[in-house]
């Protein structure tokens, strides 16, 4: 069997954990920030856990996570 490629656009998103659960950032960051909250900005900015229905397509990308 041929090795894998890993999608680079993932990787670079996505990171895993140490109980192996994806880690990624929150979106709506980048700009059009003078309307948004300070408490909603400040909550932007923590890490989210990728969501488990999309765990199997994400290990398909990400083959050596």
């Amino acid at each position: 069997m041929p090795k894998i490629k890993t999608k680079r656009a993932a990787a670079k998103r996505f990171s895993v954990t140490g109980n192996g659960k994806l880690k990624r950032s929150k979106a709506y960051k980048s700009h059009i920030l003078a309307k948004k909250t300070t408490k909603r900005k400040r909550n932007l900015r923590k890490p989210a856990m990728t969501d488990d229905t999309n765990i199997k397509n994400m290990k398909k990308v990400l083959p050596y996570l």
